[in-house]
């Protein structure tokens, strides 16, 4: 169907799963896709070759976006490169699990940065081009336990909330410029995260799935895609949820 054809898109994080799924998806529907990633420079070169066996322009950059200059360094060089962004992706994310009353001070730091901050960058340093441009999707990667929270989660929790009332915000303040903005809220999805997961734990968490499934990153690529293409011009500022009914 090509919904992205002509579109260019920026996935952070998608060395690996949702992210991964998500640049995939893009390119598969016709996006030039730029991406990042941290740390494997293997894995990064891998799904470049991949992303440009669709026919479409793919390139990785190896970038924090916790880090206010890199993200703007990072901006500048896609649009320097690629021309435009019409489509950006927040999903760079981590966790570090604990008990509030063991968690440590950079446990706390690591995931509101690494989660909630960069988000605030890339956006903060994409919104001129889009501003520019008087066109632009922003995508920011939530989850169903920043609506309702989780025990031993604090941290994670507080950084998906914070970027839904970031998303709200910005789709109100950018709204005029033919901006949209939007959260995706993934339930329990299967990744090489929850692949090391305990079987009895993920058995207790399939309970609470009406669909009685995991879902997979093609689930949240195709709320991604919907949301990327012109098909949800009309959408902005909602959180979606992504979780077999879990959340109602």
């Amino acid at each position: 169907m090509e919904l992205l054809k002509g579109k260019t898109a920026l996935v952070t994080g998608a060395s690996r799963g949702i992210g991964r799924g998500i640049a995939l998806k893009f390119a598969g529907e016709g996006a030039d896709v730029a991406f990042t990633y941290v740390s494997s420079d293997d894995k990064a070169r891998e799904l470049e070759e991949e992303l440009k066996s669709f026919g479409v322009k793919a390139k990785g950059y190896k970038s924090d976006a916790a880090k206010y200059n890199e993200a703007e360094n990072l901006i500048n060089d896609v649009v320097a490169e690629f021309g435009k962004l019409d489509v950006v992706v927040n999903n760079a994310g981590i966790t570090r699990d604990g008990l509030l009353m063991r968690m440590s001070e950079e446990n706390w730091d690591d995931v509101i940065n690494t989660n909630l901050k960069s988000v605030f960058n890339v956006v903060k340093a994409v919104q001129r081009q889009m501003l520019k441009q008087r066109y632009g999707s922003i995508i920011n990667m939530g989850s169903v336990v920043g609506k309702e929270g989780n025990a031993g989660q604090s941290n994670y929790a507080a950084s998906k909330a914070g970027i839904i009332g970031f998303s709200k915000s910005i789709a109100q303040e950018l709204g005029s410029r033919n901006i949209r903005c939007n959260v995706i809220a993934p339930g329990f999805i299967e990744t090489e995260m929850t692949a090391a997961l305990d079987p009895e734990f993920i058995k207790g968490w399939l309970k609470d799935i009406p669909l009685g499934r995991p879902g997979s990153t093609e689930d949240v690529a195709n709320v991604a895609l919907f949301l990327a293409s012109d098909l949800s011009s009309y959408v902005s500022g909602q959180v979606l949820n992504v979780c077999g009914g879990m959340q109602t």
